[in-house]
């Protein structure tokens, strides 16, 4: 089966390459580096021949409001006009849970027009919804400072390795198209300021992480299940204690993403206090 990543070479995407390959599927990797741009269209049209299934886990280089609306929008209609072409009969997008819940910020507004125009679309789709990933911790710290400390809110949080958003889109991607959501997380659940403050231990990171009820999540205020999937999740076996000991724990992403799709904002609305 012939499967097009788009953004396959960043974090999740190269994974996902990986065990598609390792599975004897035929995965292509496609990102502007290597001919492939949603926003202009160009090489989708050759990208996409043959192509059974898209999945589309690639985010804007910009995370000014109006740049990622104006990303996701034109690379998902971009992406759905091609495919129809070509005759793809899955698409696949990887997006955030809680979505819906977080139009406060920009980027989710953004990601909330990316599920509007996929499921507007004649193409059967499944939307993946993933919790922040164990590899954007430290991120979701330097994000979210306030003078020298770090505050957060001290809400529920289930987040998950990489690799397991990898293995769960794989198996999704190869499966038939549900038409809805498909949510996944971890096998554990913490609170969002003791789990940041846990990483930043193992770093060797001395800054003070606050719990704080009125700091914002991505410029968003949060409630105390945003942040979780539903009971019907489809859970990851990557316990974070066990991440740890690995490679990806051992490397802080300096420039990491606030959710787990890869989304950084603006340092002024991440600590945002509600009014």
């Amino acid at each position: 089966m012939k499967i097009v990543v788009i953004g396959g070479t960043g974090l999740i995407g190269s994974k996902l390459v990986n065990k598609l390959r390792e599975h004897g599927h035929e995965a292509v990797a496609a990102s502007p580096n290597s001919g492939v741009n949603t926003l202009t269209g160009e090489g989708l049209a050759e990208v996409l021949k043959a192509a059974s299934v898209v999945v589309d886990v690639s985010n804007s280089p910009s995370w000014q409001d109006a740049a990622v609306l104006k990303f996701f929008e034109t690379s998902t209609r971009n992406l759905l006009t091609y495919e129809a072409t070509a005759g793809v009969g899955h698409h696949v997008a990887l997006s955030v849970v809680g979505t819906d819940q977080l139009s406060e910020s920009g980027y989710f507004r953004a990601k909330i027009a990316q599920e509007k125009l996929i499921k507007e679309s004649s193409i059967p789709y499944s939307i993946i919804r993933a919790t922040q990933f164990f590899e954007f911790l430290k991120g979701l710290a330097d994000i979210s400072v306030d003078g020298d400390k770090v505050h957060l809110p001290p809400v529920l949080f289930q987040p998950m390795a990489a690799d397991d958003v990898a293995t769960a889109a794989g198996r999704i991607a190869v499966g038939p198209p549900v038409n809805g959501t498909v949510e996944i997380g971890g096998p554990e659940q913490f609170r969002l300021d003791e789990l940041v403050r846990r990483r930043l231990a193992t770093l060797k990171d001395p800054r003070e992480v606050i719990a704080d009820p009125n700091a914002r999540y991505s410029g968003a205020k949060i409630s105390e299940r945003t942040l979780i999937p539903g009971n019907n999740a489809r859970l990851g076996e990557t316990r974070f204690e066990t991440w740890l000991t690995q490679p990806a724990a051992q490397i802080p992403s300096a420039n990491a993403p606030a959710t787990g799709v890869g989304v950084a904002t603006k340092k002024k609305e991440s600590h945002a206090k509600a009014s």
